[in-house]
């Protein structure tokens, strides 16, 4: 199985894709993190396998048959009255696979709509959705399979937009070592319909991660490496106009080799003292350098969460900091419906 892995990994590694920096593709809500748990330790985790149906989200190759009748459902009050989340739920046929069904949703809220002169032609509203279709199946005790179709809807005031896209990822452990790895590519697809005449391109992404959980300690680190279609993730604004008087943005290669390694980086550590209580820290390097005051950085890309269960239900709650002037707030339950049989 090793053998499959490796041969699946270069097929995925050789694929021809046109890397995408923020703000250059549409459809860029389909890299939010929902889940309060992966918000904690950096944003982004596609190696972790623990039922836990959030995972999945994130890593297709980790929905699993003990998520039989799971069911979740995240929010997070983003900044500026912006608001999203996630519903899902899980249902495993024997012989067949476990499939998967979730709704990932984003309302920017309400806008003043004017015409070229300022005058006010009433109000404007902007939403996005992705409906997720999961399917994974275990291919041997070590190494599972998965993937994701995502139907994608977009109106952002009187345009509309469709597209597909999708996500395929495989997942490797070794249950007596409490390691595991997997690699996910993500939205990779076509926007069937655009806003106008113009297509645009996905917020395609291959990912890499890594988590290891230590044998005597409640203890479990994660390391994933994202954005590895495109090296140079460095960004500086300038002065220069383009012809709406808009400012535009350069991408440059000033930055050390340690430094646009780090960018693609995110960890994340997690205390286990019990099955019923986790605490959880991250640090994404690229969100402190990019959003982080230069003058007082603060705790500008670190990240933290805990979860507890009550009852029969799963809490979390996760905490992002991007800047001095802002942090993420999220907020997971989860259930198993089979348990109130």
């Amino acid at each position: 199985m090793q053998k499959y892995f490796l041969i699946i990994l270069l097929m995925m590694v050789g694929q021809k894709m046109m890397a995408q920096r923020g703000g250059e593709s549409t459809y860029d809500f389909l890299n939010l993190t929902n889940s309060a748990r992966v918000a904690a330790l950096g944003g982004t985790n596609i190696s972790i396998m623990d039922n836990d149906i959030n995972m999945a989200y994130h890593n297709p190759a980790l929905l699993q048959q003990e998520m039989n009748n799971a069911m979740v459902l995240n929010f997070v009050p983003y900044m500026t009255g912006v608001k999203y989340g996630y519903v899902g739920y899980a249902k495993h046929y024997e012989n067949v696979g476990t499939f998967s069904f979730g709704i990932h949703n984003i309302n920017y809220g309400d806008f003043q709509r004017t015409n070229d002169i300022g005058e006010e032609m009433g109000i404007a509203t902007a939403a996005e959705y992705s409906f997720n279709l999961t399917y994974a199946r275990q291919l041997s005790p070590t190494l599972s399979m998965g993937l994701t179709a995502k139907p994608i809807y977009s109106k952002l005031d009187a345009y509309t937009s469709f597209g597909l896209a999708a996500d395929f990822g495989v997942h490797y452990r070794k249950p007596e070592n409490n390691f595991s790895m997997a690699i996910v590519l993500k939205n990779v697809g076509s926007q069937i319909t655009s806003y106008h005449e113009t297509q645009e391109t996905m917020p395609s992404d291959l990912q890499i991660g890594l988590s290891k959980k230590l044998a005597h300690a409640p203890f479990r680190f994660s390391i994933t490496a994202q954005h590895l279609l495109n090296w140079d993730l460095t960004y500086t604004p300038t002065d220069t106009e383009n012809e709406n008087g808009s400012s535009l943005g350069t991408q440059t290669s000033d930055a050390n080799f340690g430094d646009q390694l780090m960018r693609h980086m995110v960890f994340g550590v997690e205390f286990l003292p019990s099955k019923n209580f986790h605490v959880d820290f991250g640090y994404n390097h690229r969100r402190r350098k990019e959003l982080g005051y230069e003058e007082r950085m603060s705790t500008a890309g670190f990240s933290w969460g805990f979860g507890f269960r009550v009852y029969k239900f799963l809490f979390s709650y996760g905490s992002a900091r991007y800047h001095l002037g802002g942090s993420s707030n999220h907020f997971s339950i989860s259930t198993n419906l089979s348990n109130f049989k």
